[in-house]
């Protein structure tokens, strides 16, 4: 939350900073207001159903097969600029609120609203929800330090913002950009704000282990060795949990200078480490593809292969990087192999700018949980229940189409429809339902 001590340091920065500057704390501040309409719905299929809200307590021929809700969301964020001088000081705040526009206690569990008495009889869906928060920043020689709530964005740890209200992450986040070509990042964070949450300070959990996790670190650097060849190298360790290095190579083979071929390289290899809370973790994952250009086409394949006894986990709602996490599935089973076959299309190479299309199919096979033990194996939570899905295999189909309005009043306007089926045979089950999905989401940026 935005507590006292930081709204003191924000007016003691702004009255230092009173000279009329070229670049300082007010002069560099942005103050933007984001407008977030979304409708979602997800129908479960073949007998599947709804075990959120107050369905868990309902008998099973009276559960709801889908979740449907429509929230809008209010984003209020300030991104302030620097105090003159060789130590320069700032603040990044956020408020946010989410609105009920229709939900149920039946129909809930999109991750849209938060949920009081959650799979009790007497759940319900809150009318609105608000959050706000703020982190203080320095820069110093090139160095940049924030301390408090942020958004994350690297390999191996990233919030997500994927629904009404985005994720953020508390802790410290350094970065310097001093050689060219050269970025180092690292970061310690200790809580979190998940979605459809008010709270600042929930535990970090792995996303399917569903453990607590005390704190992440992570250090990394990325580097451009040219305009075509580019390089990340991280390391990051969740605490008591495992130990996770990341490499990605990217090099651009331009042909003309509407033509060419991307490849793009991903690879991840965790271990347990300190009491092993997700069990013994020892997982490689790595995806490699290729995404052919020309003019307003893009086609991809893409192949992704998760090898050990554990499938491949991570903290935080997006710290996934390979290529066949998509909509609705991660592809991350211990053994899967996946394929992926993607095409994108812009629009404006046909005389309708800002207007683009996107469709992908990806398949997986060979999922295998066959050494899988209580207390000794993979400690599956929630979203995995190993032990019972050897031999699973699934495919996915998704397509989006957005514009987003190129002049005029309403600029920056966009208007998103996402579209998904996801199948599985029986085994597969035991993680997720066939589904089918359809989000609708419009967004408005306003600068302030």
């Amino acid at each position: 939350m935005l507590h006292r001590p930081a709204t003191l340091l924000c007016s003691a920065l702004l009255a230092s900073d009173v000279l009329a500057a070229p670049h300082g704390l007010v002069e560099d501040s942005q103050l933007e207001l984001r407008n977030r309409n979304f409708y979602f719905n997800r129908d479960l299929r073949n007998g599947a159903s709804n075990g959120q809200g107050d369905n868990a307590a309902r008998p099973a021929d009276e559960r709801k097969g889908y979740r449907e809700e429509w929230a809008h969301g209010l984003m209020l964020g300030l991104d302030s600029g620097f105090t003159q001088g060789t130590l320069g000081l700032g603040l990044d705040a956020h408020a946010h609120l989410g609105l009920k526009l229709d939900s149920g206690a039946g129909r809930t569990g999109t991750l849209l609203l938060p949920v009081r008495h959650d799979r009790q009889r007497d759940a319900e869906v809150a009318d609105d929800y608000s959050h706000a928060g703020a982190a203080l920043k320095a820069r110093w020689r090139g160095n940049e330090l924030k301390w408090g709530e942020m958004h994350t964005s690297t390999p191996v740890f990233t919030t997500a913002d994927s629904r009404l209200l985005p994720e953020l992450a508390t802790g410290l986040y350094l970065r310097n950009d001093t050689l060219p070509g050269l970025l180092v990042e690292a970061g310690h964070f200790t809580a979190y704000h998940g979605f459809a949450s008010s709270n600042d300070d929930d535990s970090l959990r792995t996303r399917y282990s569903d453990v607590a996790v005390r704190s992440l670190d992570f250090l990394g650097a990325s580097y451009s060795f040219s305009d075509t060849l580019r390089a990340k190298l991280f390391h990051a360790r969740a605490e008591d949990n495992w130990l996770q290095y990341y490499l990605n190579l990217n090099q651009d083979l331009p042909f003309t200078p509407s033509s060419g071929l991307n490849l793009d390289l991903q690879l991840y290899r965790s271990d347990a480490t300190g009491r092993e809370l997700s069990g013994p973790v020892a997982n490689t994952s790595w995806s490699l593809a290729g995404a052919w250009r020309h003019g307003p086409h893009r086609i991809t394949l893409a192949y992704q292969q998760i090898d050990g006894d554990t499938p491949f986990d991570y903290v935080g709602g997006l710290s996934i990087d390979l290529a066949n996490s998509v909509q609705l599935s991660d592809f991350n089973a211990p053994g899967m192999k996946s394929r992926q076959a993607r095409y994108d299309l812009n629009l404006a190479g046909y005389g309708v700018p800002g207007l683009s299309f996107m469709t992908r199919y990806v398949t997986g096979s060979g999922a295998s949980d066959r050494h899988w033990r209580p207390g000794q194996r993979y400690a599956g939570g929630a979203l995995s229940t190993y032990g019972q899905y050897d031999g699973a295999k699934w495919h996915e189909l998704d397509m989006e189409v957005r514009y987003v309005v190129q002049a005029g009043p309403a600029r920056d306007l966009s208007l998103r429809t996402r579209v998904a089926s996801y199948r599985g045979n029986r085994q597969a089950q035991a993680d997720l339902p066939d589904i089918n999905e359809v989000r609708l989401i419009v967004e408005y940026p306003l600068s302030l």
